[in-house]
């Protein structure tokens, strides 16, 4: 069976910061320069559908990186640094950051402007100059059964996976490159661990799925179900809490494994 799948390797968001156009709103520092374009690999994709308009919301997941100071001559890193995962829609923006500890909130820059959450969010047109998502598709094949799979693995062919999880309202199609695959070609096992992924919460309106995202790793041995392993707060003492992936969830859903057709 033939369908379209995202070649993440080849497949890009690039936003533009002007500060001659705009001023920062997402910058913790002083900027050396006025001008970035921030080309960051799209880790996942999450078309979800309304069922009742069949009206899709695309949104794509940015690989994580940290926070930085760019063209500078030393001290590059940003203190105090953090993991950073940016989240896209067509108009609408998320900045996921990940700091030593949960609740963490930095000032912006310029003084005075306030401060960071740990979830930016916002519209792409009162923040950047230019939001470019290049995706890059290429004809896919779905690999049926197990032995397939396995076959695939085992062969060092690139897989990519679809994960359909649905309700009353919206059915949305999680699409994510599968890095690590187990595959036992004496029992027939196979079975994913990769992330992270996108998990949406369908409970929301539309203008509101966004900012409901989180970030999980995907794991799955079969085409019925999916545990993902949630990035949620974890206490480690009486005051201290850190982002951790710690709290397994399990859907049933449609999974599928599928490589580049022709390969």
């Amino acid at each position: 069976m033939s369908v379209k799948v995202c070649r993440f390797s080849a497949s890009f968001v690039t936003f533009r910061l002007d500060f001659g156009r705009k001023p920062p709103a997402t910058v913790s520092h002083r900027p050396p320069y006025s001008l970035n374009n921030a080309r960051i690999q799209i880790e996942c994709r999450c078309v979800i559908s309304e069922k009742a308009t069949g009206t899709p919301h695309v949104f794509v997941l940015g690989a994580s990186c940290k926070t930085e100071r760019v063209g500078v001559d030393r001290d590059i890193w940003t203190n105090p640094n953090a993991d950073f995962a940016p989240i896209f829609s067509r108009d609408r923006f998320m900045n996921i950051k990940t700091f030593a500890r949960t609740g963490v909130e930095v000032e912006r820059y310029p003084p005075g402007s306030g401060t960071q959450s740990e979830r930016q969010s916002g519209r792409i047109e009162d923040v950047f100059d230019h939001v470019r998502v290049d995706i890059v598709e290429a004809d896919g094949e779905v690999l049926e059964t197990a032995s397939d799979i396995i076959r695939a693995t085992l062969d060092n062919q690139p897989l990519f996976a679809q994960t359909t999880i649905e309700n009353d309202r919206y059915s949305a199609v999680i699409e994510y490159p599968v890095k690590t695959m187990n595959a036992n070609e004496r029992d027939l096992i196979y079975q994913t661990d990769t992330g992270p992924v996108l998990l949406p919460d369908l409970s929301r309106a539309p203008d509101e799925l966004l900012t409901g995202f989180e970030l999980a790793f995907a794991a799955f041995n079969c085409p019925d179900w999916i545990e993902l392993l949630v990035r949620v707060p974890q206490e480690i003492s009486e005051k201290i809490s850190v982002y951790h992936y710690s709290r397994s969830t399990r859907y049933d859903c449609r999974n599928r494994v599928l490589r580049i057709a022709g390969v």
